[in-house]
């Protein structure tokens, strides 16, 4: 079936529409990236650094799945048809275009993004002085991704310069069909023009789908790694959904791919398969910005705005204390106004809260616990003072030796 205009116009637009969304929600994710970073260093949240500790990569994470969004956007027939941003240019431009997109995709957006999910779920199994709470584990990880991603990017643009010579070559045997390398096809938009459709050549779509199937069964090992460390019911599901996306999803990413080669650029079923497994990859990017960016720092400033609760509730309590003791104190003094002989000693008084056993022969009326609530370190009271405000106490027992209480109880 013949690709119609409106039908790759409507594809097109559904996919910018979509990859504005996925931008839209990973510049979100940024700034609330930085936001909990700022609040980290300048609120002394030093109990939350293991938590932002990676938040550069998760950042470099999110430009990643922007820069394969935007070339996804560049790969659009929608772009090339008249009167549109692609269409001034020629024939052989908008095959370079085509080639770029294979060279920056399919050999360093998606590489590198892949290769950033893999160290992200590496870092809760490292040990603390060297993964996420190291200084350099944010430069190290940047550096190896690159040094990672580089073999293929190199693979890749090896086989867009080489494909030509390729299929050019005048010794039959060694002649390779058009789609094992082409990268661009002509869809013809009027007699007098016509315009590059952009393919996925078969060489390059088996490079990326061998990187990809490896990491793909790495990460389904490090999930069930880190599944086993994870007791929170939560934090399980985040893990379930995760694999289940990347070991489901990037898959089906692959094999869309390879049905694609098969198919013609210029009908529909090529539209169809490239459109679906655009949304396969998208809809993994979206789960992994998620549950490695998204919940992460709103975990984390979750716990943070627990920790200002407490801070304010403690400051309640204290001040709550501190104006029941001055009510105390005003209310004592109010008493001594009222009745004068008790007031000889109170009005020296000023402290906390004692309390004093004395002994038998120490006061005609008996052993008593004074509460000084104003006299702190004062042993004994004035000869000839009125008798102290106090909860009465049964008698100690005496020892017949010393004539003393030896213990006492309420």
């Amino acid at each position: 079936m013949p690709l119609t205009s409106a039908a790759a116009d409507a594809f097109g637009v559904v996919t910018i529409c979509l990859v504005a969304i996925l931008i839209l929600f990973g510049l979100l994710c940024i700034a609330y990236s930085f936001y909990l970073r700022s609040r980290v260093c300048s609120q002394g949240y030093f109990q939350l650094s293991y938590f932002s500790g990676p938040w550069i990569i998760r950042i470099t994470f999110i430009l990643f799945v922007i820069w394969w969004g935007v070339g996804e956007i560049i790969r659009l027939s929608l772009l090339r048809r008249k009167g549109r941003v692609l269409n001034a240019l020629d024939y052989k431009w908008q095959e370079t275009i085509c080639k770029g997109y294979i060279v920056s995709n399919l050999g360093f957006a998606e590489p590198c993004l892949l290769l950033t999910l893999v160290f992200l779920l590496r870092a809760p199994l490292q040990k603390m002085e060297s993964g996420i709470l190291c200084r350099k584990w944010n430069g190290k990880t940047a550096v190896y991704v690159v040094l990672f991603c580089l073999p293929m990017f190199v693979f890749q643009l090896l086989v867009i310069l080489i494909g030509p010579q390729l299929r050019k070559d005048k010794s039959g045997s060694k002649r390779l069909p058009h789609y094992f390398t082409a990268s661009a096809t002509h869809g013809m938009q009027n007699a007098a023009s016509d315009i590059a459709l952009c393919a996925f050549p078969l060489l390059n779509t088996i490079l990326h789908g061998v990187f990809a199937s490896v990491l793909t069964v790495y990460l389904f090992w490090l999930g069930r790694r880190i599944l086993k460390l994870v007791i929170n019911k939560g934090l399980q599901k985040r893990v379930y959904t995760l694999i289940i996306s990347v070991s489901s999803l990037l898959p089906l990413r692959i094999l869309l791919l390879g049905l694609s080669v098969l198919s013609k650029p210029e009908h529909f079923l090529y539209e169809a398969l490239a459109f679906s497994a655009f949304l396969a990859l998208l809809c993994c990017a979206g789960v992994c910005v998620c549950m490695l960016v998204y919940y992460p720092v709103a975990d984390s400033l979750a716990l943070g705005n627990l920790r200002d609760l407490e801070l304010s509730r403690r400051y309640a309590d204290e001040h709550s204390e501190t104006i029941s003791l001055e009510a105390n104190q005003n209310h004592l003094e109010e008493s001594g106004l009222i009745g004068p002989g008790r007031n000889s000693d109170a009005s020296t008084k000023r402290g906390s809260i004692s309390f004093r056993a004395c002994q038998r022969d120490e006061t005609p009326s008996g052993p008593f616990v004074e509460l000084s609530l104003f006299a702190p370190g004062r042993d004994a009271s004035p000869p000839g003072s009125p008798p102290l405000l106090g909860w009465p106490m049964r008698p100690p027992p005496v020892d017949p030796k010393a004539g003393q209480g030896t213990e006492f109880s309420w």
